[in-house]
């Protein structure tokens, strides 16, 4: 028997979930992105209380690595460390990345997928993967540009998903550029992180940390 618990305070909408064997027993959500931090441990105190789940129940703690907010990511990581290295269980770190496109993949079970997270500006992280989730571009901060995916649209159709696409639909005038409408869902994040229990996947606890993709600008530092 396994029992799991998730964190993801990575983008606009934080997520905690609590599954036993690959079933969600309870998610809790969070959708005001700067009150990540406050909301977390009583959300996750409160969770443990109506699933019946205790910390000692819990196998191992998965956690969002990145890309996303920079605070958010500290947020999670810090939080899933720390319970992780006072209650003596494993932790997996999961790619948002290929999370949103293995999640959309599931469901679509075919095409080439583009997930992009919003980076400010024109810029978004992203990545694409082929309908076996093998990496075609790997993870990068892009500015975007009409053409920055032509070598493989024209060749078929690609999926733009996740809170960045919008803004490159806007620029984008192509048949072969597709925008769904969609979100991953709490069972999607049971689904990839109990598979990744299952294989032992587990990260190095002391050297874990955020995936940021590139580094993060300090205006105090950079002035002195």
């Amino acid at each position: 028997m396994s029992c799991l618990l998730t964190i993801d305070t990575s983008l606009e909408t934080a997520l905690l979930c609590i599954s036993r064997d690959g079933q969600l027993l309870k998610s809790s959500s969070n959708h005001s992105q700067k009150d990540h931090a406050t909301w977390l441990q009583p959300a996750l105190k409160k969770l443990l209380e109506d699933t019946g789940i205790s910390f000692s129940d819990l196998n191992a703690i998965a956690v969002m690595a990145g890309p996303g907010s920079y605070t958010g990511l500290r947020v999670g990581m810090a939080s899933a460390k720390g319970l992780c290295y006072a209650l003596k269980i494993p932790l997996i770190l999961l790619d948002n990345l290929y999370f949103m496109a293995a999640s959309f993949l599931y469901h679509k079970k075919e095409g080439i997928v583009c997930p992009m997270i919003d980076a400010r500006r024109m810029e978004v992280f992203t990545a694409l993967y082929d309908s076996s989730v093998k990496i075609l571009m790997e993870p990068s901060a892009l500015v975007l540009e009409p053409d920055s995916f032509d070598t493989w649209m024209n060749a078929e159709p690609v999926f733009f998903i996740g809170n960045g696409a919008a803004k490159y639909k806007v620029m984008l005038k192509s048949p072969n550029a597709i925008f769904p409408d969609w979100q991953p869902d709490p069972v999607d994040f049971i689904r990839i992180t109990h598979e990744m229990y299952n294989r032992g996947q587990f990260a190095d606890l002391a050297y874990s940390e955020p995936f940021y993709i590139k580094a993060f600008y300090d205006p105090v530092k950079a002035k002195s």
